[in-house]
């Protein structure tokens, strides 16, 4: 279903896996200020993965769940990628509808599915030069050798291209990538 209505916008934020996507995330949420809290709503992602899991803060949810939320059209968004679900709850709409800017950890591979739905998106790719993306994968520890290669791959072969793209590159400090994708926030309508 294509949403065109919406007030406030989707941005929807994508990198590569280790590319640091939950970390500019979280450096945005913690700089945004008293006047802009109620403007920007950060999303959580459902996903099939362990709560305790390293990473994110999210909803973690069993596939047999989450295939039953999915069915039921609890999902705004969905996706699988690296053999995970991932969803992001229909109430980003209501929050749309509402005036409010979405920030969602989207999924290179889904793009076209969200911009198809959400036309007025704000694409923002996070990019990671490859060896750092190594280095980073390996030293979370949550994937072999070979998921790792396969992950390095995927990042240097898929690509987006949008017209709005916003890219952001996140190979020195977090600071430094930080202050850019606040300054992307900073940018939306009616954001100080």
């Amino acid at each position: 279903m294509r949403r065109s209505d919406e007030t406030g916008r989707l941005v929807y934020v994508m990198g590569a896996s280790g590319s640091g996507k939950d970390s500019l995330i979280d450096y945005v949420r913690e700089r945004l200020t008293e006047r802009c809290d109620d403007l920007i709503l950060i999303a959580r992602r459902y996903i099939t993965r362990p709560a305790e899991a390293a990473g994110e803060r999210h909803v973690a949810l069993s596939r047999a769940c989450f295939a039953t939320r999915q069915q039921a059209g609890d999902f705004a968004l969905s996706w699988v990628a690296n053999g995970l679900g991932y969803g992001i709850g229909r109430e980003i709409d209501d929050n749309l509808l509402a005036g409010r800017h979405v920030v969602v950890n989207g999924s290179r591979a889904h793009f076209p599915e969200a911009i198809d739905r959400y036309p007025t998106a704000l694409p923002v790719l996070i990019m990671v030069d490859p060896i750092m993306l190594q280095a980073r994968l390996l030293a979370r520890g949550r994937e072999s050798s070979c998921e790792i290669a396969a992950r390095i791959a995927r990042a240097c072969n898929l690509t987006v291209e949008h017209p709005a793209l916003q890219v952001i590159h996140n190979d020195g400090p977090i600071s430094s990538a930080g202050e850019a994708f606040l300054d992307v926030i900073r940018r939306l309508p009616r954001i100080g």
